[in-house]
């Protein structure tokens, strides 16, 4: 009797109208990005969307993101992202690139061996591994393995479990070195805004997004926006505008679009999985953890520095917390940038490549 009921509660709701649909899911958002702000998770409004797409899709919701919402929600993070981009963090990568690059180079070959691991002992099918052990850019990752042919679902469980566990640990590491209770500033949702700048960047990700689609661009609709707005920004021709709200809405979108795809056997593959993911995430924390000790010995920087710099991502947690931290934050943020555009040049290749070696 109890299956016969589970079983027409989940005909009852695939059946509801979509309006209904979208409304528990926002509502679902809104409690879960809430409890994640309260506890000071970063990207807290994307993983919330996420874990409400998800509850959603394993109750057999049958809503979905359009495409194009979803791609121009892709293009505001790429812009997003091309604003962290700015020429100080460039100037101090150029100075000590050969630092910034046996740095780098050390944490994507840690992170890779360790996927190629997960592909050997066939704990995720295919690429995916691969794809969920880079070390940071972890939402432009999972766009991306989309477009090359990995499980966008799973690479996306093993992203963004990886980016909790990093934010928690950076987290713990930095109150334990500093003390205190440092929680990142509250967020003024509709600050003053700046018109012509904000009407630029709206071109910016209008022009970019169709020409994505045309070209047919892997993970165009991030990367185009990306790429021209870095060198838009720092030649002075554009000033990035990005209001919380709009970033709010984008990552809403982008979250609700990668959780309504996970199903009710997806969620339990994952699960089944999760043992052996969470001892590689913690094991290449580890492993940049001893390279935070090196960087210390050879860079002559203080520890907290050493570690943010080290920890394998994200970009948007590890800048929160060395934000409210007394680091060196030109050169924390140099390594996780250059780190993060290495991770979006050689991922697919490296994919490619030990995948043909599993």
């Amino acid at each position: 009797m109890p299956r016969h009921l589970s079983k027409l509660s989940r005909h009852s709701f695939s059946d509801c109208h979509v309006a209904i649909q979208w409304t528990i899911l926002l509502i679902c958002s809104v409690m879960f990005i809430t409890f994640l702000e309260i506890i000071h998770l970063s990207a807290a409004l994307l993983l919330g969307a996420m874990c409400a797409a998800i509850l959603v899709a394993v109750m057999e919701g049958s809503i979905r993101v359009p495409r194009w919402p979803f791609m121009l929600a892709q293009g505001v993070v790429g812009s997003m992202i091309a604003r962290s981009m700015p020429l100080p963090i460039i100037k101090e990568m150029m100075q000590e690139w050969p630092l910034f690059i046996s740095g780098v180079f050390s944490v994507i070959v840690a992170s890779s061996f360790l996927g190629w691991l997960l592909v050997r002992w066939r704990v995720v099918p295919g690429t995916t591994a691969l794809w969920g052990s880079s070390p940071g850019a972890a939402l432009t990752m999972t766009l991306m393995a989309e477009a090359y042919g990995a499980d966008v679902r799973l690479v996306a469980f093993m992203q963004y479990l990886r980016v909790v566990c990093v934010a928690v640990v950076a987290s713990f590491v930095a109150q334990i070195w500093i003390g205190g209770n440092h929680a990142p500033p509250a967020i003024v949702w509709f600050p003053s805004l700046r018109i012509l700048p904000f009407l630029e960047t709206l071109m910016l990700i209008g022009i970019t997004t169709p020409l994505a689609r045309i070209l047919r661009i892997p993970a165009g609709a991030i990367l185009l926006p990306l790429g021209l707005g870095v060198l838009l920004q720092d030649t002075g021709w554009l000033s990035i505008e990005l209001p919380p709200w709009l970033l709010a809405i984008s990552y809403a979108f982008v979250g609700w679009s990668i959780g309504l795809r996970f199903s009710r056997a997806i969620v339990l593959y994952a699960a089944r999985s999760f043992p052996r993911i969470l001892g590689s995430i913690l094991t290449l924390i580890l492993l940049c953890g001893g390279l935070a000790m090196i960087l210390v010995k050879i860079a002559h920087v203080d520890p907290l520095t050493a570690y943010l710099a080290a920890s394998p991502g994200g970009v948007d947690s590890i800048a929160i917390i060395a934000a409210s931290s007394p680091v060196n934050m030109p050169f924390v943020m140099g390594m996780q940038t250059v780190r993060f555009i290495v991770v979006l040049l050689t991922a697919p290749t490296i994919a490619k490549f030990l995948s043909q070696r599993k």
